[in-house]
């Protein structure tokens, strides 16, 4: 494979460690996600230059789908062959703090990387003061729309707010441009709460007050819920979105089945890939929407960052590891499916080039992240978060009902 030249020699030049540091075939094991932001291929190039630069080292690559990064990382903590660098998820420091799951890496990250990097993407790798990791994966919900489909039934521009998006889509159903316009990530996984975060941010919602108690099933957040079960209801939503994660949704919206979509960075690339999308030259690109009279625009944290377990044996080298992963140039040679972390990109020409209009969008979405609760017990709230919203979308309860019941098993959580 083709290696960059300007981050392999970067990689050479800042990376490199003598054989008797090291010693022979040193191996690290490596944990990521196999869907969406940067592709196996990716990283396994990124990998292969690591390699280079540090002769007698090897890494293993191991890539799981996002439901099971988790549990991967979880189960591991006791195993004699455990992981030394693993991908993890925006929501999890807090857990992976309390039990002592990750290595506390704040001595290692000194004040000129911190002033670098954008600030929220240093939320990813954040608990109570401490750094358990470095942010890698900056990343929001966009919202995708078929700018041929919406000419054809005589939309000029695309919605300004939720609301005006509800009235597009009827349009666009009653001239039979498309029999189901809009389709989301809505399966009863991390994916529907990702959503429903979106939505929940633009109606003015919360998950929890102040003193830590659940208000999600009032105001923004019921309103956010009602929202998502009548666009089922009016015909709007693809039924099967009740199904669908993230890629269902690429695959949906870039087979020409969809007017509209939410999703991550990820797909503005491969939607406008014709190997990859029917309707390649069609889609553009949005924020998130706002609310009439309550927001702009609306948007989740879903970004992710790279840390060392406490049980690696090769911390020193995985750190290293994730420095050159995490690095500008690396960042820049592959930010076509995902956004880098550094400030400084953003001005660099060369990644704005043919993806000005993510860019655009970039700049707003990023600034506007919400994000989910810290939480150390934040699995078994968005457990009951996802049973409700699905009870919901299916019409075994309403909004109301089904949202109160998860607060209740919130109030009990610590």
């Amino acid at each position: 494979m083709k290696l960059g030249n300007k981050w392999l020699a970067a990689a050479l030049g800042s990376l490199v460690f003598s054989g008797a540091a090291l010693g022979a075939d040193t191996q690290l094991s490596a944990l990521f996600m196999a869907q969406a932001a940067y592709s196996e291929q990716d990283i396994e190039q990124m990998t292969e230059a690591f390699e280079a630069a540090n002769p007698g080292t090897d890494v293993k690559l191991e890539f799981v789908p996002y439901e099971a990064l988790h549990d991967k990382i979880v189960l591991s903590h006791n195993a004699a062959d455990g992981y030394d660098v693993v991908l993890f998820d925006v929501i999890w420091p807090a857990e992976f703090a309390r039990y002592g799951l990750l290595e506390n890496v704040s001595d290692k990250i000194d004040s000129t990387t911190k002033g670098k990097i954008l600030e929220g993407a240093w939320s990813t790798v954040e608990y109570d003061g401490q750094y358990y990791g470095m942010p890698w994966i900056v990343d929001t919900k966009y919202l995708f729309y078929n700018e041929a489909m919406l000419k054809k039934a005589g939309i000029d521009s695309p919605p300004a707010t939720w609301g005006e998006l509800v009235q597009q889509a009827k349009t666009l159903k009653e001239k039979g441009v498309v029999e189901y316009p809009l389709v989301w990530s809505w399966s009863q996984s991390e994916a529907v709460i990702c959503d429903y975060t979106t939505l929940l941010s633009a109606m003015g919602g919360e998950f929890l007050d102040d003193k830590k108690n659940p208000v999600f099933h009032s105001g923004g957040g019921l309103k956010a819920l009602e929202y998502m079960v009548d666009s089922i209801k009016a015909g709007l939503t693809n039924p099967n979105s009740r199904e669908y994660s993230e890629e269902d949704v690429r695959r949906t919206f870039s087979s020409g089945q969809a007017a509209f979509a939410l999703n991550w960075t990820y797909m503005y690339s491969l939607a406008n890939n014709p190997e990859e999308s029917s309707v390649a030259g069609q889609v553009r690109i949005a924020p998130a929407l706002g609310e009439a009279d309550i927001s702009k625009a609306s948007a989740v944290n879903g970004s992710m960052g790279l840390g060392i377990p406490v049980n690696s044996k090769h911390k020193d080298l995985a750190w290293k590891y994730i420095q050159h992963l995490t690095s500008m140039p690396v960042q820049e040679d592959f930010a076509r499916l995902s956004l880098p972390v550094w400030k400084a990109s953003y001005d660099n020409p060369e990644i704005a080039k043919g993806q000005e209009e993510l860019l655009v969008a970039a700049k707003v979405g990023l600034a506007a992240m919400y994000p989910r609760p810290t939480k150390a017990s934040y699995q078994e709230m968005s457990a009951a978060l996802q049973l409700a919203i699905q009870n919901a979308l299916l019409g075994n309860q309403s909004p109301e009902d089904a949202l109160r019941e998860a607060a209740e098993t919130v109030a009990n959580l610590d």
